[in-house]
Protein backbone atom coordinates (compact mmCIF):
# COMPACT_ATOMS: atom_id res chain seq x y z
CA UNK A 1 0.00 0.00 0.00
CA UNK A 2 1.28 3.47 -0.90
CA UNK A 3 1.77 5.98 1.92
CA UNK A 4 -0.77 8.78 1.86
CA UNK A 5 0.41 12.15 0.65
CA UNK A 6 -0.58 15.58 1.81
CA UNK A 7 -1.55 18.34 -0.65
CA UNK A 8 1.68 20.19 0.25
CA UNK A 9 3.71 17.24 -1.03
CA UNK A 10 2.07 17.67 -4.42
CA UNK A 11 3.28 21.28 -4.87
CA UNK A 12 5.88 21.98 -7.55
CA UNK A 13 9.49 21.90 -6.34
CA UNK A 14 9.82 25.70 -6.62
CA UNK A 15 6.97 26.16 -4.12
CA UNK A 16 4.70 27.73 -6.74
CA UNK A 17 1.21 26.68 -7.67
CA UNK A 18 0.43 24.22 -10.38
CA UNK A 19 -3.07 24.98 -11.65
CA UNK A 20 -4.44 22.61 -14.23
CA UNK A 21 -7.69 23.05 -16.04
CA UNK A 22 -9.55 19.85 -16.85
CA UNK A 23 -9.56 18.95 -20.51
CA UNK A 24 -12.70 20.17 -22.25
CA UNK A 25 -15.40 17.68 -23.12
CA UNK A 26 -15.16 18.11 -26.86
CA UNK A 27 -16.04 16.18 -30.02
CA UNK A 28 -14.74 17.56 -33.31
CA UNK A 29 -15.48 16.81 -36.94
CA UNK A 30 -12.27 15.92 -38.77
CA UNK A 31 -11.12 19.06 -40.61
CA UNK A 32 -13.03 22.34 -40.56
CA UNK A 33 -16.09 23.57 -42.45
CA UNK A 34 -17.87 20.33 -43.35
CA UNK A 35 -21.35 21.41 -42.32
CA UNK A 36 -23.28 23.74 -40.09
CA UNK A 37 -21.34 22.43 -37.06
CA UNK A 38 -17.72 21.46 -36.54
CA UNK A 39 -18.49 19.40 -33.46
CA UNK A 40 -19.77 19.88 -29.92
CA UNK A 41 -18.62 21.10 -26.53
CA UNK A 42 -20.10 20.03 -23.20
CA UNK A 43 -19.04 22.53 -20.52
CA UNK A 44 -19.06 21.46 -16.88
CA UNK A 45 -20.78 24.63 -15.68
CA UNK A 46 -22.33 27.82 -17.04
CA UNK A 47 -19.45 30.11 -15.97
CA UNK A 48 -17.91 30.97 -19.32
CA UNK A 49 -14.86 32.59 -17.72
CA UNK A 50 -14.03 29.24 -16.09
CA UNK A 51 -14.77 27.07 -19.11
CA UNK A 52 -13.34 29.03 -22.04
CA UNK A 53 -9.59 28.83 -21.24
CA UNK A 54 -9.42 25.04 -21.54
CA UNK A 55 -11.63 25.01 -24.67
CA UNK A 56 -9.50 27.63 -26.39
CA UNK A 57 -6.26 25.92 -25.33
CA UNK A 58 -7.50 22.67 -26.90
CA UNK A 59 -8.38 24.37 -30.20
CA UNK A 60 -5.68 27.07 -30.45
CA UNK A 61 -2.38 25.83 -29.01
CA UNK A 62 -0.34 28.89 -30.05
CA UNK A 63 0.07 31.21 -27.07
CA UNK A 64 -0.26 34.89 -27.87
CA UNK A 65 -2.64 34.23 -30.76
CA UNK A 66 -5.85 36.17 -31.11
CA UNK A 67 -9.08 34.37 -30.28
CA UNK A 68 -12.58 35.79 -30.75
CA UNK A 69 -15.57 33.93 -29.38
CA UNK A 70 -19.24 34.51 -30.15
CA UNK A 71 -21.85 33.02 -27.82
CA UNK A 72 -25.62 32.97 -27.50
CA UNK A 73 -26.60 35.77 -25.09
CA UNK A 74 -29.64 33.78 -23.91
CA UNK A 75 -27.47 30.81 -22.97
CA UNK A 76 -24.65 32.93 -21.47
CA UNK A 77 -26.46 36.03 -20.07
CA UNK A 78 -23.51 36.98 -17.86
CA UNK A 79 -20.82 36.42 -20.50
CA UNK A 80 -17.77 38.59 -19.86
CA UNK A 81 -16.39 40.73 -22.71
CA UNK A 82 -12.91 39.33 -22.15
CA UNK A 83 -11.57 36.20 -20.51
CA UNK A 84 -8.00 36.01 -19.28
CA UNK A 85 -6.25 32.73 -20.01
CA UNK A 86 -2.62 31.65 -19.72
CA UNK A 87 -0.73 33.40 -22.52
CA UNK A 88 -3.73 35.10 -24.10
CA UNK A 89 -6.82 37.25 -23.78
CA UNK A 90 -10.04 35.86 -25.26
CA UNK A 91 -12.49 38.40 -26.65
CA UNK A 92 -16.14 37.40 -26.18
CA UNK A 93 -19.20 38.77 -27.97
CA UNK A 94 -22.66 37.78 -26.82
CA UNK A 95 -25.27 37.94 -29.58
CA UNK A 96 -29.02 37.44 -29.77
CA UNK A 97 -29.01 36.40 -33.43
CA UNK A 98 -31.38 33.46 -33.92
CA UNK A 99 -28.80 31.53 -35.96
CA UNK A 100 -26.37 31.52 -33.03
CA UNK A 101 -28.66 29.78 -30.52
CA UNK A 102 -26.97 26.86 -28.65
CA UNK A 103 -23.74 27.52 -30.54
CA UNK A 104 -20.32 28.89 -29.73
CA UNK A 105 -18.13 30.18 -32.53
CA UNK A 106 -14.37 30.40 -32.06
CA UNK A 107 -12.26 32.36 -34.52
CA UNK A 108 -8.61 31.50 -33.94
CA UNK A 109 -5.50 32.82 -35.69
CA UNK A 110 -3.96 29.48 -36.62
CA UNK A 111 -6.74 26.96 -36.05
CA UNK A 112 -9.36 28.78 -38.11
CA UNK A 113 -13.04 29.02 -37.34
CA UNK A 114 -14.94 26.38 -35.37
CA UNK A 115 -18.70 26.39 -34.83
CA UNK A 116 -19.66 24.08 -31.98
CA UNK A 117 -22.94 22.91 -30.53
CA UNK A 118 -23.02 23.77 -26.82
CA UNK A 119 -24.48 20.84 -24.90
CA UNK A 120 -26.09 22.22 -21.72
CA UNK A 121 -23.92 21.49 -18.64
CA UNK A 122 -26.82 19.83 -16.80
CA UNK A 123 -27.44 17.35 -19.63
CA UNK A 124 -27.19 13.66 -18.73
CA UNK A 125 -24.04 11.84 -19.82
CA UNK A 126 -25.98 9.60 -22.19
CA UNK A 127 -27.78 12.45 -23.94
CA UNK A 128 -24.60 14.56 -24.05
CA UNK A 129 -22.75 11.67 -25.68
CA UNK A 130 -25.49 11.30 -28.30
CA UNK A 131 -25.49 15.01 -29.08
CA UNK A 132 -21.71 15.24 -29.26
CA UNK A 133 -21.44 12.24 -31.56
CA UNK A 134 -24.16 13.59 -33.87
CA UNK A 135 -22.68 17.10 -33.97
CA UNK A 136 -19.27 15.73 -34.96
CA UNK A 137 -20.68 13.45 -37.67
CA UNK A 138 -19.98 15.13 -41.05
CA UNK A 139 -22.59 12.94 -42.77
CA UNK A 140 -25.52 14.31 -40.75
CA UNK A 141 -25.20 18.02 -41.64
CA UNK A 142 -27.55 19.00 -38.83
CA UNK A 143 -27.58 22.37 -37.09
CA UNK A 144 -27.77 22.97 -33.35
CA UNK A 145 -31.55 23.47 -33.22
CA UNK A 146 -32.20 20.28 -35.20
CA UNK A 147 -29.94 18.24 -32.91
CA UNK A 148 -31.42 19.59 -29.70
CA UNK A 149 -35.01 18.92 -30.79
CA UNK A 150 -34.43 15.32 -31.97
Amino acid sequence: MEPSRTPAEDLPADGGHDYRMPLPRLALTPGVGHGPLDGAWWPRCDALELELPSLVAALEPDLGSTVYVTVDAAQWPDAPHTVMAPGRVITVEATRTAGEKHVITLDCDTAGRRVLLVVPPQESAGEASRLMTAAADPALHLGANALLTR
